[in-house]
């Protein structure tokens, strides 16, 4: 998938994207909005049971009210997956009350030897409302997500330019 300010090119079909409220950057930092420029692969994902049922992809859990992603570059475990209900560093709890991350995918930025401060989580997931920016991740149309979904492959990729 090749990803630009204007939309998403996948297996011939084009996608209008949400990207960061930062635009794209080379120099991606936590924080900063920006949707980071390079190659990335989807590594797994989460998706609310009680919402959704998954599409497409094996490697998706289910989110759990306890799930979150570390977000502080101060934390041994930043730019990873956690399942703490009471943390003492910023963190992003994916069991979210609004629809963004029914389904919600998770991209190699960063990850897994994630270096504090070059941004985190990075995810693929349900935009708010058509093209509204997220903060740093890539946001899709509910339906267009699920197609892009059912036609991802391992070897597939996202490459934002």
């Amino acid at each position: 998938m090749v990803v630009t300010r204007w939309g998403a090119r996948f297996m011939g079909r084009r996608f209008p994207v949400a990207i960061g409220r930062g635009g794209m950057t080379d120099d991606k930092r936590e924080g900063d909005g920006a949707t980071p420029r390079g190659a990335w692969r989807i590594v797994g994902g989460y998706y609310r049971a009680d919402r959704r049922r998954p599409f497409g992809m094996h490697d998706l859990h289910k989110i759990s009210p306890r799930d979150i992603w570390s977000d502080d570059p101060a934390d041994p475990n930043y730019n990873h997956p956690l399942r703490r209900t009471n943390h003492p560093f910023s963190h992003e709890k994916l069991r979210m009350t609004g629809r963004l991350y029914d389904i919600v995918l998770i991209s190699d930025w960063n990850w897994p030897d994630a270096q504090p401060g070059k941004g985190s989580a990075i995810f693929i997931h349900q935009w708010r409302k058509p093209r509204h920016p997220t903060a740093g991740c890539l946001a899709f149309a509910p339906r267009d997500l699920r197609w892009i979904m059912s036609h991802w492959t391992p070897n597939s990729r996202i490459i934002v330019r």
